[in-house]
């Protein structure tokens, strides 16, 4: 079967954020795979691992109580009203270089409300 790769670029690329999360869920099941990242060199034991300390609060679906959710976007980043529902229906990154502390807590705050979000 011959597709057009351009076209389908371009489609992808008219996608929301929670489209293709979508798009991707529904990758997953059909095929039954995830994302992974690929191993480089293995490192020795002296190699020390580096602990992220940084992390980007992104939120992923605002669930079925989106009231809820645009509460606390408004109350996390300070947006208005608007921006806090638009942000709510497209989803995206909330608050970046968050400590682990900071981003975990906004986390369980869209959660509680309803939300998905992701760490980053």
């Amino acid at each position: 079967m011959a597709y057009d790769k351009q076209a389908l670029i371009d489609q992808l690329g008219q996608l929301t954020i929670m489209e293709l999360a979508d798009l991707i869920d529904g990758l997953k099941e059909t095929w039954g795979v995830t994302a992974a990242v690929a191993a480089g060199p293995a490192a020795g034991p002296a190699a020390a691992v580096e602990e992220k300390t940084e992390f980007d609060v992104v939120l992923v679906d605002a669930g079925a109580s989106k009231i809820n959710v645009i509460k606390e976007i408004r109350a996390i980043t300070g947006l208005g009203l608007k921006e806090a529902k638009d942000m709510s229906e497209k989803g995206g990154v909330l608050k970046e270089g968050a400590s682990k502390d900071d981003a975990e807590k906004i986390k369980a705050q869209l959660e509680a409300a309803g939300a998905k979000v992701e760490l980053k």
